[in-house]
């Protein structure tokens, strides 16, 4: 079992809406530890890709058999007693609520930006299949997380480097604390 500094094993699911930095903040996170990391994009459908690459919203029709995967990932990293980093845009309570059916062991990361903020990081990017277009309705599905859920939210003002020390300040990752918080 993997508890390097005391940690019992949990795994961190960095989310918010497309363009916010999931995968390159976690990627760092995750190499800065040595934990696993699943970039939760990977385990979509291809049907979801499909439509998504062409300008269509997922339906939270189209999302449960995505969501069902990346919770099997989960659980498989926290069965395996690993620390673990995905991405998953959990957007809404519902969509947390099946990625932490288990109900311990997960910490949501919540990378938090404005409109303005994440079209311009979207203009930017190439070579993904998710189009500038959706961005609105990844705010419109958007539901924060609540105080009731194991959840940090993260401004996403700073570089990634700074982003991800504050993720590691903030869960006490610096020092042998737990990640039994927030």
């Amino acid at each position: 079992m993997d508890t390097a500094n005391g940690l019992d094993p949990r795994v961190l699911v960095l989310m918010g809406v497309s363009g916010c930095g999931k995968t390159t903040v976690a990627a760092l996170l995750a190499g800065r530890f040595g934990w696993d990391f699943e970039e939760g994009d990977s385990l979509h459908p291809q049907s979801n890709v499909e439509k998504m690459h062409a300008g269509n919203p997922l339906t939270d029709e189209d999302r449960w058999p995505w969501l069902a995967r990346v919770a099997d990932w989960i659980e498989a990293e926290l069965d395996a007693g690993k620390h673990g980093v995905i991405t998953c845009s959990a957007l809404k309570r519902s969509h947390r609520e099946v990625l932490n059916r288990r109900g311990t062991g997960i910490v949501f990361v919540y990378l938090a930006g404005t409109p303005e903020q994440i079209g311009a990081r979207l203009a930017a990017r190439q070579g993904h299949f998710m189009p500038t277009s959706l961005l609105a309705s990844q705010f419109a599905a958007l539901e924060e997380p609540g105080e009731d859920e194991p959840a940090i939210r993260i401004d996403i003002g700073e570089a990634p480097r700074q982003i991800v020390q504050a993720i590691v300040d903030d869960l006490g990752l610096g020092s042998p604390a737990s990640l039994d918080k927030p």
